[in-house]
């Protein structure tokens, strides 16, 4: 799965909240709490599709289906794995990218130096090969 992914994103939130449920979830439970996260109406989204999620996050080890029903349970290493690739995403990628793709702040950042440096530094060594269009 794509961590940077939103549909990822908000699959592993939805996640997270299941985890508080005692007798698990069920693929409409699973619709109703994803939907709104993907800014759709739970209408909007097939059973299919629902069943598809619920199989990759199956096949990782996330959840696990309760014996003799139709309903999943999030697994302890699935709800830490959920919680840390949310926390990951929200807190140092989107802010880490943010410093260095955004438009120019009032101060620059360590990480953007870092990245116009290790740019200046590819392209130089493009140059010093004869690779430099």
């Amino acid at each position: 799965m794509r961590i940077t992914d939103p549909r990822v994103q908000a699959l592993l939130a939805a996640i997270c909240v299941f985890k508080l449920l005692p007798d698990g979830f069920t693929n409409r439970d699973l619709r109703h709490q994803l939907a709104p996260l993907l800014g759709r109406r739970p209408a909007d989204m097939t059973s299919g599709q629902i069943t598809y999620e619920l199989r990759r996050l199956r096949a990782h080890g996330i959840i696990e289906r309760i014996p003799r029903t139709h309903r999943y349970q999030v697994t302890p290493g699935g709800i830490r794995q959920a919680l840390f690739l949310t926390r990951l995403n929200q807190r140092f990628l989107i802010p880490g990218v943010a410093q260095v793709t955004g438009p120019s702040p009032p101060t620059d950042s360590r990480l953007r130096t870092t990245a116009r440096a290790y740019e200046a530094a590819i392209d130089d060594l493009a140059r010093d090969a004869g690779l430099a269009a």
